[in-house]
């Protein structure tokens, strides 16, 4: 019987935090050996990281990362383990995966097709290795082989794909199977997308099946760099079964999923095959290393995801969890002693505040609170707890900032989410400091300011005043103010510069208004799989969001301002993912809003490109957010547009000229 105990890794690595990255290595070949695994696979870029953008360029970076390879040989004594790390051959930098065979370097595989749209920029810093295509690396004074590689180790042909190369429609798999290849590792550095596991693992399947192969796909975990999120996502496959699957999200630095594959099994599935024809010429990029495979006995996995991975709240669940975690690794990452947020009453500061509280539960509820109490180790106030109701206070900071314009309902809102979550919560006035900015410029002005002729400055005002006073709280406690905007507001700059979109990271602003309200009514009834709901969020959810920064006779709502959310993000849709001119964007918008008169969604329609096209420096501005969809607005990471343009104003016009 020829089998192989194999396994994936996930890891929590960080951009070029040498000895973290490191210990999370170690601690997977340490349980991978543990369990008697002989093959194992570990997310691409490991050792330095995916996320260090120009530092790729560096010299230093490119030497640490091999050193530090060499530190690890000696760990992967009578194993075979593939290591993901960048390399320079000849004045350019390759993304590559070093096999490492019995404590000695067999060679190294550089990735094909490079990711370079959305969040991606690996073009600005790699150099795509051409198909079919050997060379010899010089280190030192050894040499190795690189480039589009196969191994034979011990008799088991084993292959590469990179984490892209496997969503390309020439996919290196198809070559690697005609060569005969048994297994096709692929180290994946693959960012969480609402849904994408879907797509992974039908790469995956559907890889391992068409090629006759057993398939390792190993991603990374975690926030790595700020603002992408890994979910983990790793699978092992053989022949179109799935027999292993990572758990997603999970708040440690390591996970290793192991199963045996059975070699014989998918050799006779390619020979049954009438269609499969394989290449018989020379094999001069298969790179033969002696290893003695200890025989292993069969075994049957059983893939069993969480609960929730199929539920009717699938969507809610990984929003939670990708939000949470990203969280607790920024403000583990940052060594920030905790967060604060600026807690109007309103929709969206009670998310961010929720999402802290629930960041904490599920990583007690995994690492149970010694874990926690480790994984947070940089906390000053982490001995002062025991569980995270008494840990909260110390680690997260409201505060309400009531004006002249502030009522009763927003006020116990506020004050009833802050004991929910226990944070440590602060009621202060700063109505006295608003009009003492409104009389020093009436004073210069030489005129009274009045709400008919200077609305937008009067709002602005209020919330630019509530900044200082919250950015003061986060300074004392050295904690990491949450900025609370979402994408829906961020589409329009329906926000307060220095106001309400201060802060250093912005949880929610990659996630629109429609969903978030929806989000909310699902943390208040239901919560995610193992957590209790949170009922004071009814305080929240029965409300209209609304800025209240007008008179409180104007009745002020954020769709009255704007247009209905549902409408918002779907013209956003059209206009901004799927690029959409204002006619074609107002087409669309009556086919799918018919309870809408004509001319009101036209009013609207103009509204949101005239108010886009205004406000992408805002966008430029915003705090870093985290990716988790694929139609964000971050124009660091997904939509580019001009800060300065034409606004659309000849199509608006056509649009406005047209006869309804």
């Amino acid at each position: 019987m020829n089998r192989i105990h194999a396994a994936i890794a996930v890891l929590n690595q960080t951009p070029f935090a040498w000895d973290e990255n490191r210990a999370n290595i170690e601690a997977a070949i340490a349980e991978a050996r543990r369990r008697g695994v002989t093959l194992l696979c570990l997310p691409e870029l490991c050792i330095t990281g995916y996320g260090c953008e120009d530092m790729f360029l560096a010299s230093f970076l490119q030497e640490q990362a091999f050193h530090t390879l060499e530190r690890l040989l000696p760990l992967t004594r009578g194993m075979i383990v593939s290591f993901g790390m960048p390399v320079l051959h000849r004045g350019c930098v390759y993304n590559t995966a070093a096999l490492v065979v019995d404590g000695e370097i067999a060679g190294f595989v550089a990735k094909q097709f490079l990711a370079g749209d959305g969040i991606h920029y690996e073009p600005r810093w790699f150099k795509p290795w051409p198909t079919g295509r050997r060379a010899t690396l010089e280190h030192g004074e050894r040499r190795y082989p690189i480039g589009d590689l196969t191994f034979d180790v011990g008799g088991v042909l084993l292959g590469f794909e990179i984490c892209e190369d496997a969503w390309v429609a020439r996919r290196p798999g198809a070559s690697l199977s005609l060569q005969g290849v048994d297994v096709i590792l692929n180290p994946s550095a693959s960012h969480f997308a609402f849904g994408k596991q879907r797509i992974r693992r039908r790469l995956v399947l559907e890889g391992s099946r068409a090629f006759g192969v057993s398939y390792l796909y190993a991603n990374l975990l975690g926030n790595e760099a700020g603002r992408a999120v890994y979910d983990g996502g790793g699978m092992i496959a053989a022949a179109g079964s799935l027999l292993a699957e990572t758990v997603p999200f999970s708040f440690a630095g390591s996970g290793v999923y192991d199963a045996v594959l059975d070699i014989d099994h998918t050799r006779l599935i390619r020979a049954q095959s009438a269609s499969f024809r394989p290449e018989v010429e020379g094999d001069e990029r298969c790179v033969r290393v002696p290893f003695d495979h200890d025989p292993v006995p069969a075994r049957r996995h059983e893939v069993q995801p969480p609960p929730w991975v199929e539920g009717p709240h699938r969507k809610e669940e990984e929003f939670t969890r990708a939000i949470a975690l990203a969280l607790f690794d920024y403000m583990r990452k940052s060594h920030a002693q905790g967060f604060v947020v600026s807690l109007s009453g309103g929709a969206d500061s009670a998310a961010c505040v929720l999402l802290v509280y629930t960041a904490l539960r599920l990583a007690a509820a995994e690492l149970g609170w010694e874990g926690l109490s480790k994984r947070l180790a940089h906390l000053r106030s982490i001995g002062r707890a025991s569980s995270v109701d008494e840990l909260m206070p110390h680690l997260l900071t409201t505060a309400y900032q009531a004006t002249q314009n502030s009522g009763d309902v927003t006020r116990n809102a506020a004050r009833a989410i802050a004991e929910a979550v226990h944070a440590d919560h602060f009621e202060l006035d700063v109505d006295a400091l608003v009009k003492s900015y409104v009389a020093l410029i009436e004073g210069a002005v030489g005129r009274p300011l009045t709400w008919e002729q200077d609305d937008v400055t009067l709002q602005n005002i209020q919330a630019r005043t509530r900044s200082p006073s919250i950015w003061m709280l986060a300074n004392l406690r050295s904690q990491l103010l949450l900025s609370t905007s979402n994408r829906s507001e961020a589409a329009v700059g329906y926000a307060t510069m220095d106001g309400d979109t201060s802060g250093g990271v912005s949880p929610i602003a990659g996630i629109d208004k429609a969903f978030l309200r929806q989000w909310l009514r699902f943390m208040e009834s239901t919560g995610p799989h193992g957590l209790a709901p949170t009922p004071a969020l009814a305080h929240i959810n029965r409300q209209q969001p609304t800025a209240e920064l007008r008179p409180r006779a104007a009745e002020q709502t954020d769709e009255g301002d704007l247009m209905p959310y549902p409408l918002l993000d779907a013209i956003e849709m059209v206009a901004i993912r799927d690029k959409k001119g204002p006619s074609d964007a107002f087409d669309l918008m009556r086919a799918e809003f018919p309870q809408y008169a004509p001319e009101q969604l036209r009013t609207w329609v103009v509204r949101f490109f005239r108010l886009w096209c205004r406000n992408q420096w805002k966008r430029e501005r915003y705090a870093p957010s985290f990716h988790v969809d694929d139609k964000n607005l971050d124009p660091k990471t997904w939509c580019r547009f001009p800060i300065l343009s034409g606004g659309y104003e000849l199509e608006l016009r056509e649009l406005l000229d047209r006869t309804l």
